[in-house]
């Protein structure tokens, strides 16, 4: 086999692990899919083989269409789907993201996105809320932009300090992991602390309601 058609074959594989990967991830969390794309990033980097642009491109896409699958299972799956996709969700996070949709609409889309356990309740309360597609897809389009560069900036700063493909691929894998743990923490602690100083939290909302945000 010449080098020319391992490095095709190489290349189509690790297109469709970070296509998957991100896609399977971002409809039932499951994969860290922050690390496939820091990953994917750090091999670009430090091998060539895979295009560092057409990585972004295709961590873009598949975050957005998996966010736009689990918007829409929320929206029109019924009361069972949405608690199906809010298991394991704090009631009194989703309650709060539901009520900052009326005041910040789109803006909650994109920071839900880029924060860690923010996207599934963000998902969860605009579905509930029949949240308009034509606000949405915009929305969600471009949080899935900033997403895809913001893990891959990682495993280029990784690609670029490490020579070796295999070294550069697990620092920039165990970085992200590392700093999504850690603010998955600190948001866990600061919930717990909201809770306990306010009122009792309100159930996950069923999606019966619509709404028009600003």
């Amino acid at each position: 086999m010449s080098v020319l058609a391992v490095a095709a074959e190489e290349s189509t594989v690790g297109y469709s692990v970070l296509f998957g990967g991100v896609l399977l991830g971002s409809i039932i969390p499951v994969v860290p899919t922050g690390a496939v794309v820091g990953a994917a990033a750090a091999y670009a980097t430090t091998t060539g083989s895979l295009s560092l642009p057409l990585v972004l491109a295709l961590a873009t896409v598949a975050a957005l269409i998996g966010d736009l699958v689990t918007f829409a299972v929320c929206r029109f799956g019924g009361p069972a789907a949405v608690r199906w996709v809010a298991r394991g969700q704090h009631a009194d996070r989703i309650a709060e993201v539901r009520e900052q949709f009326r005041v910040h609409g789109w803006q909650i889309i994109v920071i839900g996105r880029l924060l860690p356990a923010g996207r599934i309740p963000v998902l969860v309360a605009a579905g509930a809320l029949a949240y308009p597609w034509r606000r949405l897809l915009p929305a969600s389009t471009l949080a899935a932009l900033l997403w895809a560069i913001a893990y891959a900036l990682l495993g280029v700063v990784s690609g670029g300090i490490f020579d070796s493909p295999l070294v550069a691929t697990l620092i920039a894998t165990l970085l992200i992991l590392v700093i999504s743990g850690v603010l998955n923490l600190v948001s866990t602690r600061r919930r717990r602390t909201a809770t306990a100083a306010g009122p009792a939290p309100e159930p996950v909302p069923e999606p019966a309601e619509r709404c028009e945000p600003a």
